[in-house]
């Protein structure tokens, strides 16, 4: 067989909970099944079991996720009136509902919390795995699972890392063909993870798998930069939020507030057109400084805005058509001589 990546599920390893020496159980489950833990090996951990040996659990879901959110980047209600939310999690990561799961959560009752510093859970892992076997080259990956934008499906992730580096910077090096790389940096950790899911699954109840064929990559010290370097944030974060979301919180409604489930979330199945316009109205209708004797008469095909100051008939006007674009619509202002000069009609159409 030529060299490769050979990825080893660790089975047979007891139910963790709280207070467990993690380290420990893995150890076990490695020797009882003869493995020889080499330099360069990869431990990957499923973040459950980190967060079960931690005691990081919850019977209230809504308050977990509350305090697991540093910002909410998209929002969606259910078909059953439960709102999800996409969020920046404490953790670090964009994902939903701040990455608390019910699943897999063994005889704990309630739900399981994400540690709210992995790399340190890696950094702990690694200093016993490495006194357990006596090796110093090795690395932990603590994974977790995720959705993707625009991709169907969950793969996972690192959630942290220690003592590997988790990004191969190739930029400035050259392809196959001698062209140079400008833009490509291989997501190591990320890729690590994922291919240690194919042996650990979702409903396998293993939760540790040995990765061997990285290397070149494992350090097996401790670097600045672990599974937290792998989040875009900053000037580089493209997608800081949903387009909805986007289009909302310029017109003052903040996804994650209030304001926000007052004037309604966009419903993640198929809703009529009637509700979408009603809730793009309510939406532009929160500014706080409209003159309160502007009104608006609301139909399928236009909305029209009376009464009140000109200037703030035409905000109002302009607050609407901003509004109905992140519903879906595309929208025009009545360009012909109104029959009332205090009106604006602004026309709905299909965008």
């Amino acid at each position: 067989m030529p060299d490769g990546v050979w990825v080893v599920p660790v089975t047979g390893m007891p139910e963790v909970g709280p207070g467990d020496d993690l380290a420990a159980l893995a150890a076990a489950g490695v020797r009882a099944l003869g493995l020889r833990v080499a330099e360069g090996d990869v431990f990957v951990v499923s973040s459950k079991v980190a967060s079960k040996a931690l005691g990081l659990v919850s019977v209230d879901r809504d308050a977990a996720i509350a305090t697991g959110t540093v910002r909410v980047v998209a929002e969606r209600t259910m078909d059953d009136g439960r709102v999800t939310r996409v969020v920046e999690s404490v953790a670090g990561p964009v994902m939903a509902a701040a990455g608390v799961d019910a699943s897999n959560t063994g005889e704990l009752d309630g739900v399981l919390l994400l540690p709210t510093d992995p790399d340190g859970v890696c950094a702990s892992l690694l200093a016993a795995l490495q006194a357990a076997f006596g090796v110093e080259r090795i690395a932990v990956v603590l994974s977790d699972t995720s959705g993707r934008p625009w991709r169907v499906g969950q793969v996972d992730f690192a959630l942290g890392a220690a003592g590997i580096r988790v990004v191969d910077d190739l930029r400035g090096a050259v392809d196959a063909d001698g062209r140079a790389l400008a833009v490509t940096a291989r997501a190591v950790a990320d890729e690590v993870a994922a291919a240690a899911d194919l042996v650990k699954g979702k409903a396998a109840a293993v939760p540790v798998a040995l990765v061997r064929g990285v290397g070149e990559f494992v350090t097996g010290v401790v670097e600045r930069d672990g599974g937290r370097a792998l989040v875009r944030t900053g000037p580089g974060d493209w997608f800081a939020m949903g387009e909805a979301e986007a289009i909302r919180s310029a017109l003052g409604v903040t996804p994650g507030s209030e304001l926000a489930e007052r004037v309604g979330i966009a419903g993640l199945g198929v809703e009529t057109p009637a509700v979408r316009v009603e809730r793009a109205v309510a939406v532009a209708l929160s500014a706080e400084d409209l003159d309160e004797g502007v009104g608006v008469d609301v139909g399928l095909d236009e909305v029209v805005v009376t009464g009140g100051d000109p200037v703030d008939r035409g905000l109002l006007a302009g607050r609407i058509r901003v509004a109905l674009w992140g519903e879906g619509f595309a929208t025009s202002v009545d360009a012909a001589p109104q029959r009332h000069a205090d009106a604006v009609r602004v026309r709905i159409r299909k965008r």
